[in-house]
């Protein structure tokens, strides 16, 4: 009787669910985002790992030229990464990099033409700049290290942060250099006529002034003083 009662008395033990992560942590957990974060820090193209320059010093005299250069270097990158990604298995070991340049230069073509089409100011700003897509090693960088041996998905994903690093990258200098050599900011003027401009900014040593400011801040603040992060 007495051992009934104490059947009766215990109740099974339910197995307790664990409650779902939050958004933001599975967000963090995932292999594309942190792909894309990566791109924007970590390998950073100008300030991380110094790639890019021909662009950096000549193309940042203003932040538009600079905000747009970056734009278009992202979608040759990301479509260039996505393309090398589909055919990564049609294509010979042999010629894969001569295959890859001809991908490139065919998206750098569209993005010259829809400049020149529909921005020919900024077209004619940017010059030969746009055209040199072509030779900047970090878009054929990451068709070759990353995009020729992962999924499309993860290849767009990869390509898009360091496009975006690079757009940031280029855009913050524009900014410093347009402000301090013309007092605007996207063609808005902020400081008034007491400002004297610096026309070194203008000038590519003003390039070099800026980007070893940013790089010297970076340096700064990344974990053990070192570009790397090491």
């Amino acid at each position: 009787m007495g051992t009934e009662r104490a059947r009766v008395g215990i109740e099974p033990q339910r197995a307790v669910e664990a409650p779902a992560p939050p958004l933001t942590r599975r967000l963090a957990q995932s292999q594309s985002v942190r792909e894309l974060v990566k791109g924007l820090w970590a390998n950073n193209p100008i300030f991380r790992m110094l790639l890019g320059l021909c662009p950096t010093l000549g193309a940042t005299n203003m932040a538009v030229n600079g905000f747009t250069m970056g734009i278009s270097t992202t979608f040759v990158v990301v479509a260039s990464s996505i393309t090398v990604s589909l055919i990564r298995r049609l294509v010979p070991s042999e010629v894969r990099i001569p295959t890859y340049m001809i991908i490139i230069a065919a998206y750098v073509t569209v993005v010259d033409l829809f400049l020149r089409a529909f921005v020919p100011e900024l077209s004619k700003a940017l010059g030969p700049f746009i055209p040199l897509i072509v030779t900047n090693c970090f878009v054929l960088g990451r068709a070759e290290a990353f995009a020729s041996q992962n999924r499309p998905w993860l290849s767009a994903m990869d390509a898009l942060g360091v496009g975006l690093g690079f757009t940031a990258s280029l855009t913050s200098l524009g900014i410093i250099r347009e402000l301090l050599g013309f007092g605007s900011v996207f063609g808005v003027q902020l400081l008034g006529d007491w400002w004297e401009p610096w026309v070194i900014m203008i000038l590519p040593g003003g390039a070099f002034l800026a980007l070893g400011l940013f790089i010297g801040l970076i340096r700064y603040f990344s974990p053990g003083g070192t570009l790397g992060g090491a």
